[in-house]
């Protein structure tokens, strides 16, 4: 029996120096829930794949500074570079931009009451946090995330 392709996404990697590579074409990233399960742990299982939200405040990442880049905890694509960190005061990590805008996939959040814009990895579908419209210059965006559902790696200046 012939198994069919994985479907592709184009996005973008860093290169050994932390920098944007090339676009590329990547096969997304698909496993049952128990594959997950035993590759993320329950803590991050709960937040990537069931969507969850770690207590703010609680994160080794929301004050953290060093320079590189923050991949995702599921299939590691780069999502977001230190020189877009701010510190929102919100208790989760926030940027204003992403690594590369195709890593990123936006969808309308209804849940708890409320609409809002969640952001997940384009290549594995993991929940990431949130977009909200009151970051800082220069794009007016504050990209709030669970930091379970990144791992950061540092580059040299």
């Amino acid at each position: 029996m012939k198994q069919m392709p994985l479907p592709e996404i184009v996005v973008r990697f860093a290169l050994s120096d932390g920098r944007k590579g090339p676009p590329c074409k990547v096969p997304i990233v698909m496993k049952t829930p128990a594959e997950w399960r035993r590759q993320l742990g329950d803590t991050r299982f709960q937040i990537l794949r069931n969507k969850g939200t770690e207590t703010p405040f609680c994160s080794a990442l929301t004050d953290h500074s060093r320079f590189g880049i923050y991949f995702c905890a599921g299939c590691h694509l780069p999502l977001f570079a230190s020189t877009s960190k701010f510190h929102s005061g919100t208790g989760w990590p926030s940027f204003y931009a992403p690594f590369a805008e195709e890593n990123i996939v936006e969808e309308r959040d209804e849940s708890h009451g409320m609409v809002r814009t969640e952001i997940l990895c384009a290549r594995c579908g993991g929940h990431l946090g949130h977009v909200f419209p009151d970051g800082p210059e220069p794009t007016g965006l504050r990209y709030c995330l669970n930091s379970q559902s990144l791992n950061f790696k540092s580059y040299s200046k």
